[in-house]
């Protein structure tokens, strides 16, 4: 009788030998590309001996061995970075090169020794490969473990710096924005206050001297009170980001909110020699929303169109719509916005192209964006340079 489970004993060196070699030079093997012979060869000469344990007559049912050492060898590939179809294939190729060592020897056998050599060596094989992948499986899962926790604290961790920016930010501001209205107080009533003063009728060199201040204090006064609008702009946006905007449904009558509105933005219409058109045929006559936030949407949109519209008309319209929304577009003959830069035109401090000024924060329409947002709508743009632009507020009749 053949006893195979010597002769696989007396073989595991070459076995090991040669199965390193073929995984080497394996294409579907990439990972053992970096390995040296050692590293591919590590723990496998522990399933080759437990196998010929399984293989012997007396030690038929031990696969402890065997598991013990897939074990091992599925966390060793799972730390070299192998996928599971290059330990498939590796467990594949240990198949081949046991076969072909042994297989003159298993020819001389009796048919039934050959059949349960091959049956056993198929069954350690099939063994090792479940419990290989099992611990394969379990390193990986502990490596996403590690990772997601690592992950958390990351995440943590930038959200107490952004609430911490966030609370700097707004004292920051807060700290700025009184003293900065006091000065804006002052100046403008000295330069009210003195102007009155001063008849500009037979001026002498001191008067002249006097109103040349008067100009360098409202170029300051100017200053300051763009200094103060961007402070709140990034105030307004500041408390957006912190979800501490919130919205008070109430019952409103858009004819009067679009008055309201129009009250606020003709005299800046007035100045630039404008039309302003409003059109409310087909508007809801009643809707649900905040109209303190509406308010500001629209005046934010206007006082946009107004302020890069050099000619020609500035035209708002409301219309009801279907599934209980409805629609606000504003509409200008201005500079336009080139199709590249629509998209950064919602970005916070973004100034796109022609559609800049120097009156500007760079905050006004992301501002707008998220109120809209704040108040169950969407925004869309639609524009052409030279040619204006309309902006297209959609939002539920009632907001929930």
């Amino acid at each position: 009788m053949q006893d195979f489970s010597q002769l696989l004993k007396d073989k595991v060196d070459s076995i090991r030998h040669d199965w390193a070699d073929a995984v080497a030079h394996d294409r579907q093997i990439p990972s053992a590309e970096s390995l040296s012979q050692t590293a591919i060869e590590d723990h496998i000469d522990l399933v080759l001996v437990a196998m010929s344990q399984a293989l012997s007559q007396i030690e038929e049912d031990d696969t402890a061995a065997v598991e013990a050492a897939s074990i091992s060898h599925g966390v060793l590939r799972a730390n070299q970075g192998f996928d599971p179809t290059e330990i498939a294939q590796e467990y594949h190729l240990l198949r081949k090169v046991i076969f072909e060592s042994i297989r003159s020897e298993l020819l001389k056998g009796t048919a039934e020794e050959l059949f349960r050599a091959v049956n056993v060596i198929d069954s350690v094989i099939d063994s090792a490969i479940s419990q290989c992948f099992k611990s394969y499986v379990n390193e990986r899962l502990q490596e996403l473990e590690q990772v997601q926790s690592q992950l958390s604290l990351t995440v943590s961790e930038l959200k107490r710096l952004a609430r911490s920016n966030e609370n700097s930010l707004a004292t920051l501001a807060h700290e700025l924005r009184t003293p900065l209205t006091s000065i804006i107080g002052y100046a403008d009533l000295f330069l009210r206050q003195s102007k009155q003063e001063h008849d500009t009728s037979g001026i002498r060199k001191r008067d002249r001297d006097s109103l040349s201040s008067l100009d360098h204090i409202e170029q300051v006064l100017q200053g300051g009170r763009r200094l103060l609008r961007l402070i709140n702009d990034a105030l307004e946006l500041s408390r957006y980001e912190a979800g501490k905007k919130q919205v008070i449904p109430e019952a409103i009558e858009v004819s009067e909110l679009m008055q309201a509105v129009g009250k606020v933005i003709q005299p800046l219409v007035d100045n630039r020699k404008l039309q302003l058109k409003v059109n409310l045929e087909f508007a809801p006559k009643q809707v649900i929303s905040d109209p303190l936030r509406l308010q500001q949407v629209l005046t934010n949109l206007l006082s946009n169109a107004v302020r890069y519209t050099e000619t020609g008309t500035i035209t708002l319209t409301c219309q009801e719509l279907s599934h209980n929304r409805w629609s606000i577009s504003i509409a200008d003959t201005g500079i336009g916005i080139a199709p590249e830069d629509q998209l950064r035109l919602f970005v916070p401090f973004e100034q796109v192209g022609s559609f800049k000024s120097p009156d500007s924060t760079g905050l006004g329409l992301a501002i707008v964006a998220r109120l809209v947002e704040l108040l169950q709508g969407q925004i869309y743009l639609s524009s052409q340079l030279d040619e204006g632009s309309t902006f297209t507020v959609i939002l539920p009749i009632e907001i929930d």
